[in-house]
C-alpha cells in the first residue's frame, strides 16, 4: 500500500495537472476522491503543521461551498477545532490536491515546490 495519498477532485484540471506530474515522476501514490473522502482531522491536523498553523491554507477558498457558508468570515474567529471538523467532514471545503505522506503534506499544486520535493 502506497505511504502517500493525494486527495483529488475528478473535475479539477489543477488535480489532473498534479496526477500527471506523480506519474510522469515515477511517485507511487494512493489516489482518494476528496468529496466522498475527505482527510480525517489527524491528516489535516499534519497538514495544518506543515503550514505553520495557518487554516486558511487548508480550504479551497475559491470554492462554492466555502464561500455560501460564509466562511471568510466565519474562519478567523473559528477554533482549530471546529474547522478542522468542518474540512474533515466536506472534502467540498479542501484544498486539492491534498498531499500527505510519511515524508510529504502539500495543498495545492506548485510545480517548483512539488519539483522540489518529488523529483
Amino acid at each position: 500500500m502506497p505511504q502517500l495519498k493525494v486527495y483529488t477532485y475528478a473535475n479539477c484540471g489543477t488535480c489532473r495537472k498534479a496526477v500527471s506530474f506523480l506519474n510522469a515522476n515515477h511517485v507511487y501514490f494512493q489516489e482518494i476522491p476528496i468529496r466522498e473522502t475527505p482527510p480525517s482531522v489527524a491528516e489535516l491536523k499534519t497538514m495544518l503543521g506543515a503550514y505553520e498553523g495557518n487554516l486558511r491554507k487548508l480550504f479551497n477558498t475559491s470554492g462554492l461551498d466555502y464561500k455560501s457558508m460564509g466562511l471568510s468570515e466565519k474562519l478567523p474567529t473559528m477554533s482549530q477545532a471546529d474547522a478542522l471538523k468542518l474540512l474533515s467532514s466536506n472534502g467540498n471545503l479542501v484544498k486539492r490536491p491534498f498531499v500527505i505522506g510519511e515524508k510529504a503534506a502539500l495543498v495545492g499544486f506548485d510545480e517548483l515546490a512539488w519539483r522540489q520535493r518529488f523529483s
